[in-house]
């Protein structure tokens, strides 16, 4: 699907802090790598509200005509999951296993688009011992007197361009050395690139290198990735606002030092998620998964649509009510693509089309500009309202119906919501109970048939006439 053709992406760029056009560097592709889940546990709606906002854009530069190479790496070497490993007693792949499963399964839920390539950070083990060796023949990295190998930040002037950060305080710490994968921003010092092997640490998950017994860092882990897949040059790199620093810093630092190229050309930054104006947290009660919310009877759709209904730039305040709400503006999408597909009115008025062509372009220009969703929601909103009135007074025929029903999956293409929902499955008992009601109504056996009835209603789905016939239909938590 292509947008107007004279239409011009535009995205906020965290390096420039501007708002650029994004096109391929290379040929007619955008290279993309997007960071993805550490695999230690299950990902949670904050994870997902940047995979979502991955998602829209990697739809929307489709939308714009542009054919795009995602790469989307899959963290299985690091501290969490080296310590849960070591705790169950098993291998490393078996604990990571199950996570990576879940995963792709969420991912189909919430209708996320595959990328084209889910690289293992264990998988690339060599490119990044690769890097560091580099990295140490041109004194940018050294072994510490721990036996592990750190990045010489002060061998890298344009360090803290991505975030910022005033060049004075990086120079300040810059004599320091810190060893964890993770940490914050009073803590800019020399990070680590490979691990020196601590049997008590580390049980027995090492890797043999030049530089001795150990494992990777982190931060080199999607440098190795990244560059490996996609090349020393890529035009878009995305993840959530708090893998700017020290990830996506270190990140720069690394690929630059190694290639003597421009790592990155375009940095987007998804905001938090918060959850009743609170930070996400477990002790709090207000930690979810995206299968503790469908446990609670919310639709993938759901979901999905709340995750991207707020600009990927604002931070998102997550609440049940508001999911329910979400649900309600599903509903309204749904109703209208029936609405439209029902439609047998033969005469000709040509009033509704053009609602739906104007929503098209108002669409595209809010999308054009920093995937403006809010707005663009808006414009189809209205879109429904406006048709909805036509189409009460009789005033939409069946060929303008058809032609606003092509026009609403093209929009659909980016937000993934009609596709979702017709993916959903109705359990096959389920089925069975709507056949059998189906006969004893046939059979004037109302009161089985009504037992039937019932049934399908406790597990969640309503009974309800389309052109094709009876079928079931997912009751949405409104």
């Amino acid at each position: 699907m292509q947008a107007h053709s004279n239409s011009l992406l535009k995205l906020y760029n965290t390096e420039s802090r501007t708002k650029e056009v994004v096109a391929p560097s290379f040929g007619d592709t955008l290279l993309m790598y997007t960071c993805g889940p550490t695999v230690y546990n299950f990902a949670h709606i904050g994870n997902f509200r940047t995979y979502v906002f991955e998602d829209l854009l990697r739809r929307s530069i489709q939308f714009f005509g542009m054919k795009v190479k995602q790469v989307m790496n899959l963290t299985d070497v690091d501290d969490k999951t080296i310590k849960g490993a070591l705790a169950q007693g098993i291998t490393l792949s078996e604990y990571t296993a199950p996570y990576i499963e879940a995963f792709f399964e969420d991912l189909k839920t919430l209708g996320i688009q595959r990328a084209e390539e889910y690289p293992a950070a264990t998988d690339y083990i060599q490119d990044m011992i690769t890097i560091i060796e580099r990295l140490i023949s041109k004194g940018m990295a050294y072994v510490g007197s721990d036996g592990s190998v750190y990045f010489k930040i002060d061998t890298f002037p344009s360090y803290g361009r991505l975030s910022h950060l005033p060049l004075c305080t990086l120079k300040a710490g810059a004599s320091n050395r810190i060893a964890s994968d993770e940490y914050d921003k009073d803590q800019i010092s020399d990070f680590v690139l490979w691990k020196a092997y601590d049997p008590e640490r580390d049980g027995d998950i090492f890797w043999q290198s030049p530089f001795g017994l150990g494992r990777p860092g982190w931060h080199i882990e999607c440098s190795a990735m990244a560059m490996g897949i996609l090349g020393e040059s890529i035009d878009i790199h995305v993840g959530g606002v708090d893998n700017m620093f020290p990830h996506h810093e270190n990140e720069i630092a690394q690929c630059e030092a190694f290639s003597d190229k421009v790592f990155v050309k375009h940095w987007l930054h998804a905001e938090h998620l918060l959850v009743d104006h609170k930070k996400m947290s477990k002790s709090l009660g207000n930690f979810y998964t995206v299968r503790d919310l469908l446990g609670k009877g919310y639709s993938g759709a759901q979901i999905r649509y709340i995750l991207l209904s707020t600009h990927y730039r604002t931070q998102l305040n997550f609440t049940l009510d508001g999911l329910e709400g979400a649900g309600a503006s599903v509903q309204r999408i749904l109703d209208f693509e029936q609405r439209l597909k029902t439609i047998q009115n033969l005469n000709s008025f040509d009033l509704a089309a053009p609602v739906m062509k104007k929503c098209l372009d108002q669409f595209t220009k809010a999308l054009s500009d920093d995937l403006n969703i809010s707005v663009a929601l808006s414009a189809l909103f209205e879109a429904i309202r406006e048709i909805n009135v036509l189409c009460d007074m009789g005033k939409v025929s069946q060929t303008e119906a058809k032609e606003i029903l092509a026009d609403l999956h093209r929009l659909d293409q980016v937000l993934g919501i009609l596709s979702l929902e017709e993916e959903e499955e109705v359990p096959a008992h389920l089925l069975e109970a709507l056949d059998k009601r189906m006969k004893a109504r046939a059979d004037k056996n109302w009161a089985l048939a009504d037992e039937y009835r019932d049934l399908i209603a406790a597990e969640g789905y309503k009974i309800e006439d389309s052109p094709s016939g009876v079928r079931l239909k997912k009751q949405r938590k409104t």
